[in-house]
């Protein structure tokens, strides 16, 4: 049998600058997700073990999962992912990781104590390294019964001291306002709260959005997405395969319309001589977004780190911004994002 190996940082010179590798944050939606991905365990696995190791020598430590990443029968394969692999860290590295769940309100998970078995499930398959627990999407707009009841049961594990952390997901700026006002009362913190946010979806990065609403409250705002599937990661004149399935059926309906932002996207990588994808995420970055960028390989862990290295100018930023809100076209907004 071989050794498990240690994982831990890189030497201090290979490492972003101090704070730049929390501003970036690991997004696994893809392990183990079939439908959109086409994962396969014996081929991916390994793979996805270097990126893990990657990720952590270059000084990466927000790792986003969910209970429900995984298709069908690999239903929290993201989970069991994170937990073997965070195993090869040494400790004192695995105790700067912050891996951070999210549990779906599923219909059937309603009370006060209805997240409490999905939660303990999720924390064995983290090998007990749970740090943050976040309600994956409000059900307000469908259940605003279920909504409540659900918030104080996660509010409940942190008083408890069975997690650090809370977090939110997929709501805006009315149902982040009052649920912090349900958490302070309590004394609990909301840490973060993530949405779709990109170049393809900018209106909760803009002035006066959700961005501005979080910064107000001292709540981390994560978005997903932030290279929207790959679209972001066109190279112009270098047109790379249009992947099988859904991702594919969408790239081919937005592609022919978002050719102006693809354009000046790589005149200002070609300028910084960089990426598409590197200008997407300091897109992000500079409205004071985390950016939960999917990684599937070491070389997405290197692109994005390669991203903390540089800024966007000012005038760089206002155009891209400037073309994105004149796009005819959005990606499709989650249909679980509350008001």
């Amino acid at each position: 049998m071989q050794p498990v190996p240690v994982i831990d940082a890189m030497p201090a010179a290979s490492v972003p600058p101090t704070g730049l590798a929390s501003t970036i944050g690991v997004g696994t939606w893809a392990w183990g997700n079939q439908l959109l991905w086409g994962y396969r365990a014996d081929q991916d696995d390994p793979v996805l073990g270097a990126t893990f190791d990657r990720a952590v020598a270059a000084g990466l430590r927000l790792f986003d999962t969910a209970d429900s990443y995984g298709t069908g029968r690999l239903q929290g394969r993201s989970e069991e992912l994170l937990g073997r692999f965070s195993d090869r860290c040494s400790p004192g590295t695995a105790s700067e990781l912050v891996l951070a769940t999210k549990l779906a309100p599923f219909p059937w998970r309603w009370g006060r104590q209805g997240l409490r078995r999905a939660f303990e499930a999720s924390r064995r398959r983290l090998r007990g390294r749970l740090r943050r627990v976040q309600l994956h999407w409000s059900t307000a707009r469908y259940a605003p019964w279920q909504e409540g009841p659900l918030v104080d049961g996660l509010a409940d594990l942190v008083l408890a001291g069975d997690v650090e952390e809370l977090g939110l997901s997929n709501l805006g700026p009315q149902r982040l306002l009052a649920l912090h006002g349900r958490l302070a009362r309590r004394g609990v913190a909301i840490r973060s709260l993530q949405v779709q946010g990109s170049l393809l979806c900018p209106e909760p990065l803009l002035a006066g959005g959700l961005a501005d609403r979080c910064r107000d409250l001292g709540v981390d705002l994560l978005v997903y997405s932030p290279l929207a599937l790959g679209l972001l990661t066109q190279v112009p004149g270098h047109p790379a395969a249009v992947p099988q399935g859904l991702r594919g059926l969408l790239q081919r309906r937005l592609l022919p319309r978002i050719q102006p932002l693809l354009s000046l996207m790589g005149e200002i990588a070609g300028h910084h001589g960089v990426s598409p994808a590197q200008v997407a995420i300091n897109w992000c970055r500079h409205h004071g977004a985390v950016p939960l960028v999917g990684m599937r390989r070491p070389s997405h862990v290197d692109e994005a780190v390669d991203a903390l290295g540089w800024s966007l100018s000012p005038q760089e930023v206002d155009r891209l911004t400037a073309v994105s809100v004149s796009l005819p076209v959005r990606m499709p907004a989650n249909p679980f994002q509350s008001n």
